[in-house]
């Protein structure tokens, strides 16, 4: 239970949804508490119905599987694996930066150099990677150390603005109601999937105890968990900093240093830092883990080479399965980049992430739907469709929309292409 409960923490938060939420203003408060509703809860009730229905390792692609035969299966896998591609780099890009932020002004300028962000964001998906080689025996303590900074990181966040607040009052003015423009609703699609990850549990179907007991109460604790962590430290930043004053990027570390130089704690901006990378190896370790093993239950069904379905002979791993996906996040880190700002390439890598998220959610709703869970699929049936349309806007940080949308267009055509390639090579 505990294990499973901080498994999920980590997979649903991630902290750098908080710079991007507290950028978009107090109103996105409220929007963290509607997508707990819209999201968050029908995602739950739909993950711990079909891990209950169909026991094994597979999660989504074995629901599709049996509910709507191979093809759907695989393609929902195919394009899920991808997203969790594309999720990598745009990770391994903002934790790089939110690092070179915290070690001060004299290394800062680095989060800005492409070079310099591609050559650690390569090393550390590889090191990331690497450590989900030897087993779960040791991997699922990378989780719960990254659960357990989550957890961490809200509460010196919350406790460090109420100081600022006491001193010196909000440098925001809190506003509840959100204000609804493009941004707004490009920002909806990013806010959704930091709700997401739940159905990452439902891919270690396998290898929970007792599921039908253990999965639904540690589902809705980290449901709950998540919302108060997103609400609360979006909040805490929010008056630390104005929203204009606020980087997508690296909003966190100039949050932590501003709240440093306000109450003169000068190591407060460094272990914001820390806990940041903490609670980003836990993410690493813990969705590598989990999406490792989907190209391993395709291996079986030999919709994969055979190399897929193999597992090492000492560590019991996915290995085929683990090295592929770094080779695949690396070559899209490198790509991504042609053309525009650093940070557009970052928005793209986000969009592709959220299409190739939201895409498997519809055929998840559609066997939770015939599963009976029918009101909390169809709610999470359309708020999918809706952040999917939400994911083409371009954010403020692309100066080029026609690129922006051609690289999207690209590579969900290359996801959905890809995928009927592969079948049909391997179906024969």
């Amino acid at each position: 239970m505990r294990d499973l409960t901080l498994f999920a923490v980590t997979a649903i938060v991630g902290t750098r949804w908080i710079a991007a939420s507290a950028r978009a203003g107090p109103g996105s408060v409220v929007l963290w508490l509607l997508a707990a509703v819209f999201v968050i809860v029908p995602l739950a009730i739909a993950v711990a119905a079909l891990t209950i229905k169909y026991p094994g390792t597979g999660g989504l692609y074995l629901w599709t599987r049996r509910d709507f035969g191979p093809w759907h299966g695989f393609l929902c896998f195919w394009v899920y694996w991808l997203g969790m591609a594309f999720w990598f780099p745009s990770a391994a890009m903002f934790y790089m930066s939110v690092g070179f932020h915290t070690l001060g002004p004299r290394y800062a300028h680095l989060a800005d150099s492409r070079p310099w962000l591609l050559a650690v964001s390569l090393a550390a998906i590889w090191i990331a990677l690497g450590t989900n080689l030897v087993g779960l025996r040791v991997g699922k303590w990378t989780q719960n150390i990254g659960g357990s900074a989550t957890w961490m990181l809200g509460i010196v966040l919350v406790a460090a603005a109420a100081l600022v607040w006491a001193r010196h009052g909000s440098a925001t003015r809190l506003d509840p109601l959100p204000v609804w423009n493009w941004d707004t609703l490009s920002f909806w699609a990013v806010m959704a999937y930091g709700m997401s990850g739940m159905e990452l549990a439902g891919l270690m179907g396998a290898e929970i105890r007792d599921p039908a007991r253990t999965l639904p109460r540690a589902a809705w604790i980290a449901s709950a968990t998540a919302t108060a962590f997103y609400a609360s430290s979006t909040l805490a930043l929010l008056v630390v900093l104005a929203p204009e004053r606020i980087n997508e990027l690296y909003g966190l570390a100039d949050g932590g240093a501003a709240a440093a130089g306000t109450l003169g704690i000068s190591w407060l901006g460094p272990l914001v830092g820390v806990l940041v990378m903490a609670s980003a190896v836990g993410q690493f370790g813990g969705i590598g883990t989990a999406v490792s093993r989907l190209p391993l239950a395709a291996g079986v069904d030999h919709l994969l080479p055979a190399a897929f379905g193999r597992i090492h002979a000492r560590w019991a791993t996915p290995h085929i399965s683990i090295l592929t996906l770094g080779a695949v996040s690396s070559f899209l880190l490198v790509a991504i980049q042609a053309g525009d700002t650093m940070r557009a390439a970052y928005q793209a890598l986000v969009s592709l992430m959220l299409i190739g998220g939201f895409l498997p959610y519809l055929y998840i709703y559609a066997s939770a739907f015939r599963a009976g869970k029918r009101w909390s699929a169809s709610a999470g049936f359309a708020m999918s469709v809706f952040a999917l349309f939400c994911s083409l806007i371009p954010g403020a940080e692309v100066h080029n929309a026609w690129l922006f949308e051609a690289k999207l267009a690209l590579g969900t055509a290359a996801m959905v292409g890809s995928a009927w390639l592969i079948y049909r090579r391997h179906r024969g």
